[in-house]
């Protein structure tokens, strides 16, 4: 018995598993370019929040088809993926269906199971295709969606589409074969959906259909070790990434503002009220706002890298609805794409952060700042838990305070919140004036 097979698929685990692990210290080290940030309190409304919209999808059921759709591919990529611990036992131990004599007619109710979720995947993936090239839904059309995004997502569902149809292909000569009595073939029972495409290989010889079988097995295996490496560099890294999103998420309501600490500790100290800031001033004065990725925090990062690209964000944000350039979408592409970019500057003995450019003016503009209305919409809308409006409100921050960029009717409002603390340039002891008007005009 030759024992080459094994040796290669131990040999191709061996390079995925190496490049997968190195691609994950890379994003994790991305990730934590991001300033320092503490989320672990309130532990079990974490838990449950990521139970609820990571695990149970609870914020894709706002629009219902996709949600189904969306929800078929997503059990089938969990359920049909614990067969892969089969075939990696198969591969390395050069044993062919090793589960099938110890779980009998168990065994042929959990294929039919994965046939029936690979047809869900199928057709959903098809259905997704249709959404994207025919009917073309309006938020996969925007900008930002253009070259590598829109190649990315389709790039996903056609290989998802043929590893599902592999599988089929794999059981359907598998059970031609071992009706025919070839060696270490096993007969499982009736498979009913690989039972429809049969028929395309009942002619064939014995040889032709062992190595159409062989070969869809390698396939798919080998194409689900390259698909758990695609996907780290791909918008369905949110696959993984969902999770631990979730369990991070901002659990304060939604209208709240974070203030800054650096000037909550000023005032307080000008107010005489305690503080937790040290009694020396520190050694480098930071920075108010965010330019940069390393002004933001990790989380925020991780929010990037998290991003679906659904663009449910972009299609309910007011700014964009009203033909603003502000996406939600494409802030957050752009926050990961600079991440990407000083990742590998840094790996490759670069500039890193002092290449000249920023997130700030070479990815966001001001224009698409001053856009965003603070309204939460696409926080809201986030499947995930991302929280654009964090990133587009340090960005703000810092264009004003560092430097004194915002419009000039923003200027006046802001002078007119200091000195009397309203909008309008009025004074505060007049500020209800307009009621005692209104009583004139009842009495009347």
């Amino acid at each position: 018995m030759s024992f080459l097979p094994q040796l290669a698929f131990v040999l191709i685990l061996g390079v995925a598993g190496y490049i997968l692990t190195k691609r994950i210290k890379f994003l994790r080290r991305n990730i934590f370019l991001g300033k320092a940030e503490t989320r672990n309190d309130h532990s079990e409304d974490r838990w449950k929040t990521m139970a609820l919209v990571a695990f149970g999808q609870q914020k894709m059921f706002k629009r219902i088809i996709p949600a189904l759709l969306h929800l078929l591919i997503y059990v089938g990529f969990v359920v049909i993926n614990l067969e892969v611990l089969e075939f990696i036992l198969d591969g390395i131990l050069g044993t062919h269906r090793l589960f099938a004599p110890f779980l009998g007619g168990v065994y042929t109710a959990a294929m039919n199971m994965f046939e029936f979720l690979a047809v869900a995947v199928l057709f959903s993936c098809v259905v997704f295709l249709t959404r994207r090239y025919v009917t073309k839904v309006e938020r996969f059309q925007k900008p930002e969606m253009k070259g590598w995004p829109a190649l990315d997502a389709t790039l996903i569902l056609v290989i998802e589409i043929i590893l599902m149809i592999a599988v089929l292909t794999m059981n359907a000569t598998d059970q031609i074969l071992a009706e025919r009595g070839a060696d270490h073939y096993l007969a499982l029972g009736p498979l009913f959906f690989s039972g429809l495409i049969r028929p395309l290989f009942e002619g064939m010889s014995i040889e032709a259909l062992h190595f159409i079988e062989r070969f869809a097995w390698w396939f798919h295996i080998v194409g689900i070790l390259a698909f758990a490496v695609y996907v780290t560099y791909s918008k369905h890294l949110h696959i993984f990434l969902a999770f631990p999103n979730t369990w991070y998420s901002n659990l304060k309501p939604k209208g709240e503002m974070v203030n800054m600490p650096e000037v909550t500790n000023e005032v307080n100290m000008m107010l005489g009220i305690p503080t937790e800031a040290a009694s020396y001033p520190p050694a480098e004065i930071g920075r108010f706002g965010a330019k940069d990725i390393n002004d933001l925090s990790w989380i925020n990062i991780m929010n990037a890298y998290s991003c679906t690209e659904c663009g449910r964000c972009t299609s309910e944000c007011p700014a964009n609805l009203t033909g603003k350039k502000l996406s939600p979408r494409k802030i957050m592409m752009d926050v990961r794409d600079r991440a990407e970019e000083v990742g590998k500057s840094i790996d490759a003995g670069g500039p890193g952060f002092e290449d000249g450019k920023s997130l700030l003016g070479d990815y966001i503009t001001k224009e698409e700042l001053n856009a965003c209305t603070s309204c939460n919409a696409c926080v809201e809308a986030c499947p995930v838990n991302i929280d654009p409006l964090s990133i587009i409100l340090q960005m703000r921050r810092y264009v004003a305070m560092e430097e004194s960029g915002t419009p000039a009717q923003w200027n006046a409002m802001f002078q007119n919140m200091e000195t009397s603390f309203s909008p309008w340039k009025f004074s505060p002891s007049d500020r209800f004036n307009w009621a005692e008007k209104v009583k004139e005009e009842e009495v009347k």
